[in-house]
Order: C-alpha cells, then sequence, then structure tokens
C-alpha cells in the first residue's frame, strides 16, 4: 500500500478497522504526534461517535412531527372564530367599543392599492380615523389617498406629506412617526398598504385587545387569493412553514408579532418612548412584542389571519422577502442559521435517512418518500385550516408549487447568509446584530 492512504481490513480478532498510512516530514514527527495507537480505529468507536448524532437527529425529527399536529389542532381551534360582537353587530354592542387610530404607511402604487385602501373606508366599527403617512411629496400614492378620502368624506382621514422624521434607520417607523404624534385615540392599529380588511376585522382585533392584560394584538400572515404560480407559492408558504412555525411560537409565548398588521396600546409604548424606542431597530415589530411582554402585557394571537394583497405579486418578489426575513432572524436568533435549515422538509428527510440506517438499518430511499408523502399530507390539511375554505387551486397545483417551495427554501436560506445587505423600502442596509444595521446606499425614490 503506497502512501497517503487509508486501507479497511480485518484485524487478527476479526473486527473491522480502518488503518491509515501517510507520509509525514520524517519518522519523528509521526511517532511524536501520532503514535501506534492512531493507526488503527476500530468500527465500533465510528459507530459509537456516530449514534448520538444519529439519535438526536431522530429525535429532531420526532418533535418535528409534533410540531406540525399541534398546529393543526391549534389552527382548527383558534382561527376563522368569529366573535359574537362582528357576528351581530348591533348598534348597543357596538357603542361600547374605544376609537382606533389607524397608522397606513405609503410608499408607491401597485394595481390593488386603491381596492385594499378602500377597504378600510368601508370597516363597520363605529369610531376611527386613519392616518395616512406618506415621506415623499411627489409619490402617486397621494392621489389614490386624495381619491378616496373624497369618495367617503364622513370618514375621519388625514393625509401626512413629506413631514417624515429622523428618528433612526428605520424608515417605516420614520415616516409612521408623523401620524402617530397626532393619533388622538389609545389603541392604535399598524396597517400596511398591502392589506385587504374585512368589513368587521377592526372589531375582531378590538375584542381581543379588550380581555384582560391584554395589550397587543396581532395577526398570522396570510394571502389573498391571487392569480398565478406566484400567488400559489405565496399562499402554500404562509399557509404551511410559515403559519406552522408562527402557530407553535405563539402556543410556547414565544415572541412573533408581524408589523404587517398588529393593534396595540400606544400608552404602553409612550411609556418605552414611543416611536423613537423602535426607530433604531430594522425588526421593529419584534421590538413593538418585547416592550408589551417586557411590562407584564399579554401579546395575543387574532382568530383572523391578515390577508396581504399585494399587485406586485412575483417569484422574484416572493424570494427576495424570503431573503430579507431570514437575515433579520440569523441577526436577532444566530442559532436559526443552523436550526432553520435542518427544519426544512427535505434536507430534514435526508439527514434522518442517513440516522435511521444507522440506528435501525432501515431502507435511506424507502424512509424518504414516506417522510415527503406525510409532510405533504399534513401542510395540505394545514393550508385548508388556514384558508378557512377551498382552495383556488388545483391539487396538482399544490403538488408543483408545494415541490417548488422546499425545493427551491435552502437555495434561498444559503443566498441569505451569505450577505448581510438588505433591500427594503428603497434602500439598501446593512445588517448588524440584534436587527439594527447602517443604510449603505439609497435607491432613487418611486
Amino acid at each position: 500500500m503506497g502512501p497517503d492512504t487509508i486501507e479497511r481490513d480485518k484485524d487478527g480478532a476479526g473486527s473491522v478497522v480502518f488503518r491509515f498510512e501517510a507520509n509525514f516530514p520524517n519518522e519523528t514527527w509521526n511517532n511524536k504526534y501520532l503514535g501506534d495507537s492512531w493507526s488503527e480505529v476500530p468500527m465500533e468507536t465510528v459507530n459509537l461517535l456516530l449514534k448520538p448524532l444519529a439519535a438526536a437527529l431522530f429525535l429532531g425529527w420526532c418533535f418535528q412531527w409534533l410540531l406540525h399536529i399541534v398546529a393543526i389542532f391549534y389552527g382548527m381551534t383558534k382561527l376563522h372564530r368569529r366573535s359574537s360582537s362582528s357576528s351581530s353587530s348591533s348598534s348597543v354592542e357596538l357603542a361600547s367599543f374605544v376609537g382606533v387610530t389607524i397608522l397606513k404607511p405609503l410608499i408607491g402604487v401597485d394595481s390593488n392599492l386603491y381596492a385594499n385602501l378602500e377597504t378600510f373606508f368601508t370597516l363597520t366599527y363605529p369610531k376611527y380615523e386613519i392616518l395616512f403617512c406618506v415621506e415623499n411629496v411627489c409619490d402617486p400614492s397621494i392621489m389614490v389617498v386624495q381619491g378616496l378620502m373624497s369618495k367617503y368624506p364622513t370618514v375621519d382621514a388625514k393625509l401626512f406629506v413629506g413631514n417624515a422624521k429622523n428618528i433612526g434607520i428605520n424608515p417605516k417607523i420614520n415616516n409612521l412617526a408623523q401620524g402617530y404624534d397626532s393619533s388622538k385615540y389609545d389603541l392604535l392599529l399598524i396597517s400596511d398598504s398591502g392589506i385587504k380588511m374585512h368589513q368587521n376585522g377592526l372589531i375582531e382585533l378590538v375584542e381581543a385587545c379588550r380581555e384582560d392584560n391584554t395589550g397587543l394584538v396581532h395577526q398570522l400572515p396570510f394571502v389573498t387569493d391571487t392569480p398565478g404560480f406566484a400567488g400559489i407559492v405565496d399562499k402554500i408558504y404562509f399557509g404551511t412553514q410559515h403559519a406552522r412555525m408562527y402557530l407553535i411560537a405563539n402556543i410556547l409565548r414565544i415572541n412573533c408579532v408581524t408589523g404587517m398588521s398588529c393593534l396595540f396600546r400606544k400608552s404602553v409604548l409612550d411609556e418605552a418612548g414611543g416611536m423613537a424606542a423602535l426607530a433604531n431597530y430594522l425588526a421593529e415589530d419584534y421590538y413593538l412584542g418585547q416592550v408589551f411582554l417586557s411590562r407584564g402585557w399579554k401579546v395575543k394571537l387574532s382568530s383572523q389571519p391578515t390577508l396581504q394583497n399585494s399587485g406586485t405579486s412575483s417569484v422574484q418578489h416572493f424570494q427576495a422577502r424570503m431573503i430579507r426575513w431570514a437575515k433579520l432572524r440569523v441577526s436577532l436568533a444566530p442559532l436559526t442559521m443552523v436550526f432553520e435549515p435542518i427544519s426544512e422538509c427535505i434536507l430534514l428527510g435526508v439527514l434522518t435517512s442517513w440516522s435511521v440506517g444507522t440506528l435501525f438499518d432501515w431502507s435511506g430511499a424507502a424512509f424518504i418518500l414516506v417522510h415527503l408523502l406525510i409532510w405533504f399530507l399534513l401542510d395540505y390539511i394545514l393550508l385548508l385550516i388556514i384558508q378557512g375554505g377551498p382552495l383556488p387551486f388545483s391539487k396538482f397545483d399544490y403538488v408543483i408549487g408545494w415541490l417548488y417551495r422546499e425545493m427551491t427554501s435552502l437555495y434561498l436560506t444559503t443566498k441569505a447568509y451569505a450577505s448581510s445587505k438588505i433591500t427594503w423600502r428603497n434602500r439598501i442596509y446593512l445588517v448588524r446584530r440584534g436587527a439594527t444595521g447602517i443604510e449603505v446606499n439609497s435607491r432613487s425614490n418611486i
């Protein structure tokens, strides 16, 4: 056997061993640093080292199935439960509801902006104001808002233009600060421009916030029925992988507040310093949740998912969001860099197939096929629960969309970890630990 080779053989007792032979700089170095004991490593020792790893992977795999089942049952009992007030909407019941300020940050227009904003002018809630915040005086969304204000003159709505405050690095918070300071109600709803609201949606949120010691109510992100492949992928992601972890986080009381639609008590945020307390974080929604949790307030999940209805739906747009969110999650919890990829269906299946082969001598190929099939079916069940009705696409479309989402997840995760720069609201930021960051470049405004 030549130099720098490895031989697999049997020793005198018939045990499988690995024999290593290598040419090192000189015999003295070889004797000093390796010695005779390193020339043979019994297979039993290798197995002893690998089995704990295999067992850990198998237990992690079992835990993932537990998360699937718990999320499904929690979704069945929690979501799409209409409150008594929203069902009856009697004048006596509605009169007891306090006023709400709705903050709407706007930048640019898309084909659905008018329809989305109009749903907030037609709410059945008895007393609310809408404050539209626009950073740039040349923003085309101004004309959309002015048109709706003329169409619904009885709705208390105001438009703030060009008075964004420079209180931190977060452009959304800088923009909203002008409306926040002018709000006249303690209950405040931040709702992104791409959100479509049900007529009774605000009643549901306020009723949840009226429960004892509840300071903030957030909604599970979901999407409307958008045609095309991008709409299918969007709905599958937000109705399966994202929904599962969001529901589980809510059960475990882990802060998972999303800033696209959340109702909270302004007086509590004022105690922490107001909008300025959030302005230096790119993940302002996470820190908004922390403000309430750290002060002993309850943070609750609404029974109604929030409906994203962007008019710029595309696969590229979806992937850009996934990459940006992954970078922010890593900045908040670095261990997600390890645990998120191995919690995805395909990679977990491949790793666990080796695990069960090592532990139980099972067929890896058969195991992966069964693993994929069961995961696929449980995801479909959860998606139906989040949808609250029939899906807008066929089962074949679901198969294609699900496979695409699963097969590209590791690529998107790897791409997210390759750089700490994100593009958000026409700006480029360098993300730092704790979702802080610095702006490194600005794109031209829309």
